[in-house]
């Protein structure tokens, strides 16, 4: 005997009726009759009396059936508490790099959590060049970087377009602007990212486009450093505008938006593309990217 004939065993003590257990489980009303049958062969009683309208059971008949209800109750207890195992221990691991890990990502976070309260969500912030090796190692499962690259073994899905803007002490004479042309920044002492850093190409890259040549005096690998000394007026520097709120607000720096045209830094999520993903990882997923 099976889960389901169990079922359809106690359906049809409960309706009393066989077409209507038939109907109920997608079978033929024979389907139901054989199956009854099966099931006084294999036990070798008569479980139910055929002669009485509507059908009752024998006495074997009510034994198996409070036995097959017991059954049926232990298995759906027993799927419920795997289930609720399998939700606890769902683990996904994301790594991001910490310009965005600290401030564009936090929303998103928030509302996953929002919906799957009891996934385990570990967060890490590593340099980009750390976020490939792991996700290609398999040690997280989720990547958030800037300019991300093209890898054969990744799938790469688009998350934010971080307006870049040029960031300058208060005290800088151009901090009282809105805007600047981006040839003003000419010859100006520069904070930059550090070589090998993928947002430095993408900035170098701009420069290059509009012949702009600036004095690197400082090269940091992170946002964060590079901001203390632009607050100290130790030059300017070009930065995602979603890393500068807290500054902003506080009025320890300037942003000026570029008149020329509209700049951006692009990002992704990254995967492998032969993991396996839960469906709270997939909707993870879902929700960072933007098509």
């Amino acid at each position: 005997m099976n889960i389901e004939t169990a079922k359809i065993f106690c359906d049809l003590v409960e309706m009393k009726n066989f077409s209507r257990t038939a109907e109920v489980h997608g079978i033929s009303q024979s389907a139901v009759s054989q199956q009854l049958a099966q099931l006084e062969m294999d036990h070798k009683v008569q479980l139910i009396n055929r002669k009485k309208r509507p059908i009752e059971l024998t006495a074997a008949g009510q034994i198996f059936y409070q036995a097959c209800k017991d059954i049926l109750e232990r298995y759906d207890r027993l799927n419920s508490e795997l289930a609720a195992l399998k939700q606890s221990t769902c683990k996904i691991h994301l790594a991001a790099i910490f310009s965005i890990g600290m401030h564009t990502l936090q929303p998103y976070i928030q509302k996953f959590m929002s919906v799957y309260p009891d996934v385990n969500l570990a967060v890490e912030y590593n340099s980009a060049k750390d976020i490939y090796e792991k996700l290609l190692r398999g040690v997280i499962d989720i990547g958030v970087v800037a300019i991300p690259r093209r890898d054969r073994n990744l799938e790469i899905f688009p998350f934010e377009n971080e307006p870049l803007v040029l960031a300058c002490a208060p005290s800088h004479p151009l901090a009282n602007r809105k805007t600047v042309d981006i040839h003003e920044i000419q010859g100006e002492k520069f904070i930059a990212f550090s070589e090998g850093v993928p947002t430095r190409r993408f900035i170098d890259d701009i420069l290059n486009r509009y012949h702009i040549t600036v004095r690197y005096v400082m090269e940091f690998d992170n946002t964060e450093t590079i901001k203390r000394a632009v607050e100290i007026n130790a030059g300017i520097s070009i930065l995602p505008s979603p890393t500068l709120r807290n500054e902003l607000a506080n009025g320890t720096l300037r942003a000026l938006e570029f008149s020329n045209e509209p700049l951006f830094r692009p990002t992704g999520i990254i995967v492998r593309k032969d993991k396996s993903r839960s469906k709270a990882a997939q909707y993870l997923i879902e929700l960072l990217r933007k098509e």
